[in-house]
């Protein structure tokens, strides 16, 4: 049988996404992944040396197509910085859950370790880059030093924020996935006001809504 031609960084990626949800394994190595798919273990080393590292792309063009989506809206650029990042979350959990059924098989069984999961190693540079650019007003101390430590524990915090929000959506059985949305709102919303120096009423509110969520506390 001859080669496909022209494959590319999307072809492979839509192959193995098919395969593991398929076959409900990764595949035993690039070659056999790469003769039942029709091309060669070389057109698959020109993008990745493993899968681990094709799976970390994958999040990675989630969240790409995710950014590409909000820049195609004019308005986008004046929203506010909070309005900004809950546009994120929820075009991107509304791609997530497009694509639920993989992101459970690669990271269902260990949202235990989310936050340091090798899987998402790209996913956190990206969305940590994202927070940087969108330069959120934080208290400055005109000490260079503090400055930083503010900047990193900001894009950490933000980074926890999104790892949690993904751990509470792999859980959530309401229909449409319709407390995540309420989730994301309230969690974002704290985290501005924590900000603000302002957040007793936002923490209140979210605490609450998490102690009535039994199986989130569980």
């Amino acid at each position: 049988m001859a080669r496909k031609k022209d494959i590319n960084e999307e072809n492979i990626i839509n192959f193995y996404m098919e395969y593991v949800l398929t076959n409900g394994k990764k595949p035993d190595s690039v070659y056999s992944f790469s003769k039942q798919y029709n091309f060669t273990e070389k057109d698959y080393y020109e993008y990745y040396g493993n899968f681990n590292l094709l799976e970390q792309s994958i999040f990675k063009v989630f969240y790409e197509k995710t950014i590409n989506l909000l820049e195609k809206n004019e308005d986008y650029q004046n929203y506010s910085d909070r309005d900004k990042i809950l546009s994120f979350y929820y075009s991107f959990f509304e791609l997530l859950t497009a694509n639920r059924s993989y992101v459970v098989f690669a990271i269902g069984s260990q949202t235990k370790i989310l936050k340091n999961i090798d899987t998402l190693r790209l996913l956190k540079k990206s969305f940590c880059n994202y927070i940087d650019k969108l330069d959120i007003n934080i208290l400055e101390t005109n000490q260079d030093t503090l400055d930083k430590i503010q900047n990193k524990t900001l894009k950490e915090s933000a980074w926890f924020q999104l790892v949690l929000t993904m751990k509470y959506w792999l859980e959530d059985t309401s229909p449409s996935f319709e407390r995540t949305d309420i989730f994301i709102e309230k969690a974002v919303t704290t985290s501005f006001d924590l900000m603000n120096i302002t957040p007793l009423k936002s923490v209140l509110d979210l605490g609450k809504f998490l102690l009535k969520d039994k199986s989130f506390m569980n």
